[in-house]
């Protein structure tokens, strides 16, 4: 069976607006090496929540990624992340 090949449009990079940059630094990364980044920044400043692992804590950085929310689950990080990716 054929190796799934990825996506062109996730593997083009995209440069991240200045909030985002803050977080996983200003030059164009694609989409993968920027979740990659976000969830190192994730892991190193323990901001994933302790008792719901599906939860992330925002601090000041993420903060303003996340629109001012507190915190958010996996998959609206993903969401608001992409808010931030200027095309």
């Amino acid at each position: 069976m054929a190796k799934r090949k990825p996506s062109a449009a996730f593997m083009k990079p995209m440069q991240p607006d200045e909030a985002l940059a803050k977080v996983v630094g200003d030059k164009p990364l694609p989409r993968t090496q920027i979740t990659k980044k976000l969830w190192a920044y994730i892991h190193k400043n323990g901001l994933q929540d302790k008792k719901d692992r599906r939860q992330v804590n925002a601090d000041e950085a993420l903060g303003v990624v996340f629109n001012g929310k507190k915190q958010v689950s996996m998959f609206e990080m993903t969401k608001l992340v992409n808010g931030h990716l200027v095309k």
